[in-house]
């Protein structure tokens, strides 16, 4: 089956590059990519495109919109627009993908029942030690290890797409697809995929804000799909579990909690990011 993999980009320089090495890197024969450079104002495009004749030599098709446009959902509708596979791959720029990924995503979700799929994720060493510590209490957290989360990666097949039409300017892009598909519907993949959380304390408290404000916003606007989360709490043992096996990752992740109730670090962008 058809796979468009569709690659918003804003201002990705330091990392498209790697990003669509790795997704040449597949094996699947049957590919379109395409690149929405949105509002950028670095080299994004020109590494991407540098890239366009690789991708002809493996027999897969390589495009680069470059728009004024700034968004990474307006970015996506218009990637949506140009595409063309029954299965729509949603990668980040920053993501790195293992071979076997994007054909177990076409094996998974090559079918009539709408599907929606991801890989297992993994995160990136990060190089600050606060960052390490927030980290290691992070992906323990059952979000990161039940269900399928699919933060940087997301697929939908042809079926699962018409649940949606275009996409809402909306903070939550992947809770907004994950929570159209009911737990039974959405599934985890064994090949990994590479995440990096961004560095710093004041750049976690600044991109814990977005992701909590997102949340928050998808429950107002969206309240009929609230049921199809699934994902359990930590609870009163689970906290005291990681307490006693990682104080310094608690505290991290403690004081990055506490912190985000506070105008500390606070940003007017609601795109925010950290990087």
């Amino acid at each position: 089956m058809s796979v468009s993999v569709i690659l918003p980009a804003h201002n990705e320089a330091e990392w498209i590059g790697g990003c669509l090495d790795a997704l040449l890197a597949s094996d699947h024969p049957q590919v379109q990519v395409i690149v929405v450079a949105n509002g950028c104002t670095d080299d994004t495009a020109d590494l991407a495109r540098a890239r366009i004749d690789a991708a002809a030599t493996k027999g897969w098709e390589l495009s680069v919109i470059d728009t004024a446009t700034g968004g990474k959902l307006s970015a996506l509708n218009i990637g949506d627009a140009a595409a063309t596979g029954a299965i729509r791959v949603y990668l980040d720029a920053d993501v790195v993908i293992s071979p076997a990924l994007l054909g177990q995503i076409a094996g998974a979700l090559d079918g009539p029942e709408p599907r929606y799929a991801t890989g297992t994720p993994r995160v990136v060493r990060a190089q600050t030690a606060v960052t390490r510590a927030y980290a290691r209490l992070w992906v323990t957290l059952p979000f990161v290890t039940r269900d399928a989360p699919g933060f940087g990666l997301f697929a939908v097949n042809e079926a699962g797409r018409k649940r949606w039409g275009d996409w809402p300017d909306i903070i939550s892009d992947d809770t907004f697809a994950r929570l159209h598909f009911a737990p039974a519907e959405r599934l985890r993949l064994p090949a990994a995929y590479d995440w990096p959380m961004v560095e710093g304390f004041a750049n976690l408290v600044r991109v814990r804000r977005r992701q909590n404000a997102g949340v928050a916003e998808f429950a107002r606007r969206h309240p009929e799909l609230l049921a199809n989360d699934a994902t359990p709490g930590v609870g009163a043992i689970g906290a005291l579990r990681r307490l006693l096996s990682d104080p310094l990752g608690f505290a991290t992740y403690a004081a990055v909690t506490l912190a985000v109730k506070t105008p500390l670090f606070n940003s007017r962008n609601r795109w925010v990011r950290g990087r």
